[in-house]
């Protein structure tokens, strides 16, 4: 049954932003971090500053499109798990009519930027868009529904490295692989501190999955990352700047995995971790940019 809610205290607009999630930048840079590590690495330096500007607004507007497909989805579902029950549609702070027209919004400012990209990785986003959409319905009926998640984060490496290259090749997939691990790593990790809320409602996540082991899984998402990004720096013969930011990366991820490998740990520490990923995220960028140019 859904609870009753309390009147919106906070103007339209502002509302909005929290549906769009700009109010928890946390989110909406983990999904740009790995699109700028393909640009960069595409590039081999410093790729045409407008085209990193479209990468930038694209996953802006992408992500907020995403976010606002995910709570129309479940605007029955999230007011029965705590972290989400005072999401704008969850709580009826707005309207299904609003959040369908805010989507339409945003997916159409994202279908602008992509028309500045070259034909291949036009097509590329378009293979995106259902995946975007789809997602969120996974957790009803596949056990692992954060690979999904996964597989919809890793096109922002498809596309970015086409959008420079105007093609795919063996070193895009190896970071598209290190990218889908990282995702399925630090969104299991978000995704535990939720397990007795999905239990109740019956729906599934690799938290859930995992069961006993998902603090193991996390370990081996991460572990399998930093393999695949110290293969990615042999191939791309990378300096010495990246191997010190994919040790940087590696040390943080093993000290994550300690730590929820702990019993009894406290929600807060869960968002905690997946923060934390952001920083790491944008060192291993920024160890990417002086290792594609020194």
């Amino acid at each position: 049954m859904l609870t009753q809610q309390s009147p919106n205290p906070l103007p339209p607009w502002l509302t909005i932003i929290r549906l769009l999630r700009w109010d928890k930048p946390a989110g909406r840079l983990i999904l740009m971090i790995p699109a700028l590590w393909a640009v960069f690495l595409a590039a081999e330096g410093m790729p045409p500053i407008p085209l990193v500007g479209v990468i930038i607004l694209g996953t802006l507007a992408t992500s907020a499109a995403g976010c606002v497909v995910n709570d129309l989805w479940d605007k029955d579902i999230d007011p029965q798990v705590e972290r989400t029950r005072d999401r704008p549609l969850a709580s009826r702070a707005l309207s299904v009519q609003i959040g369908i027209i805010v989507a339409l919004i945003a997916m159409s400012c994202a279908g602008v930027l992509a028309l500045y990209l070259n034909s291949f990785t036009f097509w590329l986003c378009v293979a995106a868009v259902p995946v975007i959409i789809f997602y969120p319905s996974a957790k009803r009926v596949f056990p692992i529904p954060q690979l999904v998640l996964s597989i919809a984060w890793g096109f922002g490496v498809l596309i970015s490295w086409s959008a420079v290259t105007g093609s795919l090749e063996q070193a895009t997939w190896l970071l598209w692989g290190a990218t889908v691990l990282w995702t399925l790593g630090f969104d299991t990790v978000y995704a535990m501190s939720d397990r007795e809320d999905d239990k109740k409602i019956g729906i599934n996540s690799s938290a859930i999955f995992f069961g006993d082991y998902a603090a193991d899984a996390v370990g081996l998402f991460f572990a399998s990352t930093a393999g695949l990004l110290a293969v990615l720096g042999v191939v791309m013969s990378l300096g010495l700047g990246y191997w010190i930011a994919i040790a940087i990366a590696t040390i943080a991820w093993a000290w994550q995995y300690s730590r929820l490998r702990q019993p009894d740990l406290p929600r807060p520490v869960y968002a905690e971790i997946f923060r934390q990923n952001v920083w790491i995220g944008f060192v291993v960028l920024a160890g990417m940019i002086v290792g594609s140019i020194l």
